[in-house]
Protein backbone atom coordinates (compact mmCIF):
# COMPACT_ATOMS: atom_id res chain seq x y z
CA UNK A 1 0.00 0.00 0.00
CA UNK A 2 2.32 2.38 0.93
CA UNK A 3 4.63 1.57 -2.54
CA UNK A 4 1.01 2.68 -4.37
CA UNK A 5 0.82 5.51 -2.31
CA UNK A 6 4.52 6.81 -3.37
CA UNK A 7 4.21 5.93 -6.65
CA UNK A 8 0.60 7.63 -6.86
CA UNK A 9 2.03 11.20 -5.44
CA UNK A 10 5.08 10.76 -7.87
CA UNK A 11 2.60 10.29 -10.92
CA UNK A 12 0.29 13.15 -9.33
CA UNK A 13 2.99 15.23 -9.39
CA UNK A 14 4.22 14.22 -13.00
CA UNK A 15 0.65 14.64 -13.75
CA UNK A 16 0.32 18.49 -12.53
CA UNK A 17 4.10 19.63 -14.61
CA UNK A 18 2.04 17.63 -17.55
CA UNK A 19 -0.98 19.50 -17.66
CA UNK A 20 1.27 23.06 -16.52
CA UNK A 21 3.94 22.24 -19.41
CA UNK A 22 2.08 20.81 -22.64
CA UNK A 23 -0.27 22.44 -24.56
CA UNK A 24 -2.95 20.42 -25.06
CA UNK A 25 -3.66 19.01 -21.05
CA UNK A 26 -6.29 20.79 -19.58
CA UNK A 27 -7.76 20.65 -16.12
CA UNK A 28 -10.43 22.46 -14.47
CA UNK A 29 -11.19 21.78 -10.59
CA UNK A 30 -9.70 22.39 -7.56
CA UNK A 31 -7.52 20.35 -4.80
CA UNK A 32 -9.73 17.53 -3.91
CA UNK A 33 -10.42 16.84 -7.41
CA UNK A 34 -7.07 16.79 -8.73
CA UNK A 35 -6.63 14.02 -5.92
CA UNK A 36 -9.31 11.97 -6.98
CA UNK A 37 -7.96 12.43 -10.56
CA UNK A 38 -4.20 11.00 -9.29
CA UNK A 39 -5.87 7.93 -7.86
CA UNK A 40 -7.37 7.17 -10.85
CA UNK A 41 -3.98 7.73 -12.42
CA UNK A 42 -2.64 5.40 -10.08
CA UNK A 43 -5.45 2.66 -10.41
CA UNK A 44 -5.03 2.66 -14.33
CA UNK A 45 -1.12 2.59 -14.15
CA UNK A 46 -1.17 -0.10 -11.47
CA UNK A 47 -3.68 -2.91 -12.62
CA UNK A 48 -3.93 -1.67 -16.67
CA UNK A 49 -0.68 -0.57 -17.70
CA UNK A 50 0.82 -4.22 -16.75
CA UNK A 51 -1.23 -6.08 -18.86
CA UNK A 52 -0.66 -4.09 -21.68
CA UNK A 53 2.74 -3.79 -21.49
CA UNK A 54 2.74 -7.75 -21.17
CA UNK A 55 0.50 -8.04 -23.78
CA UNK A 56 2.73 -5.49 -26.07
CA UNK A 57 5.97 -7.48 -25.40
CA UNK A 58 6.87 -8.22 -28.68
CA UNK A 59 6.46 -4.58 -29.52
CA UNK A 60 8.43 -3.55 -26.64
CA UNK A 61 11.22 -5.46 -27.67
CA UNK A 62 11.27 -4.86 -31.13
CA UNK A 63 11.13 -1.01 -30.59
CA UNK A 64 13.60 -1.39 -27.95
CA UNK A 65 11.22 0.19 -25.74
CA UNK A 66 9.82 3.19 -27.02
CA UNK A 67 6.55 1.46 -27.38
CA UNK A 68 6.00 2.33 -24.01
CA UNK A 69 5.72 5.56 -24.73
CA UNK A 70 2.85 5.03 -26.18
CA UNK A 71 1.30 2.74 -23.53
CA UNK A 72 1.39 5.46 -21.35
CA UNK A 73 -0.24 8.11 -23.48
CA UNK A 74 -3.11 5.38 -23.86
CA UNK A 75 -2.98 5.34 -19.86
CA UNK A 76 -3.32 8.89 -19.99
CA UNK A 77 -6.25 8.62 -22.14
CA UNK A 78 -8.03 5.91 -20.28
CA UNK A 79 -7.66 8.42 -17.40
CA UNK A 80 -9.44 11.14 -18.93
CA UNK A 81 -12.34 8.59 -20.12
CA UNK A 82 -12.70 7.62 -16.49
CA UNK A 83 -12.08 10.69 -14.95
CA UNK A 84 -14.81 12.62 -17.09
CA UNK A 85 -17.02 9.77 -15.82
CA UNK A 86 -16.71 10.56 -12.34
CA UNK A 87 -17.51 14.12 -13.42
CA UNK A 88 -14.02 15.70 -13.07
CA UNK A 89 -13.42 18.02 -15.87
CA UNK A 90 -9.85 17.01 -16.95
CA UNK A 91 -9.57 16.84 -20.99
CA UNK A 92 -6.57 15.59 -23.40
CA UNK A 93 -6.60 17.53 -27.14
CA UNK A 94 -5.72 14.43 -28.61
CA UNK A 95 -2.89 11.58 -28.98
CA UNK A 96 0.13 13.72 -29.54
CA UNK A 97 -0.28 15.95 -26.40
CA UNK A 98 -0.90 12.79 -24.65
CA UNK A 99 2.18 11.12 -25.66
CA UNK A 100 4.06 14.61 -25.07
CA UNK A 101 2.52 14.43 -21.51
CA UNK A 102 3.20 10.57 -21.03
CA UNK A 103 6.94 11.72 -21.93
CA UNK A 104 6.77 14.38 -19.66
CA UNK A 105 4.99 12.51 -16.33
CA UNK A 106 8.21 9.84 -17.20
CA UNK A 107 10.99 11.99 -16.93
CA UNK A 108 9.02 13.43 -13.75
CA UNK A 109 8.77 9.70 -12.50
CA UNK A 110 12.67 8.96 -13.07
CA UNK A 111 13.79 12.29 -11.75
CA UNK A 112 10.94 11.66 -8.68
CA UNK A 113 12.22 8.21 -7.93
CA UNK A 114 16.45 9.18 -8.01
CA UNK A 115 15.47 10.79 -4.76
CA UNK A 116 12.39 8.41 -3.54
CA UNK A 117 12.94 4.99 -2.58
CA UNK A 118 9.80 2.72 -2.98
Amino acid sequence: MNRFLTRTVIAGLGLLIAIWLVQGLHYTGGIPGFIVLCLIFGLVNAIIRPILRLLSLPLMILTLGLFSLVINALMLLLTQALAEAVGIRFVIDGFGPALLGAIVISIVSVAAHLFVRD
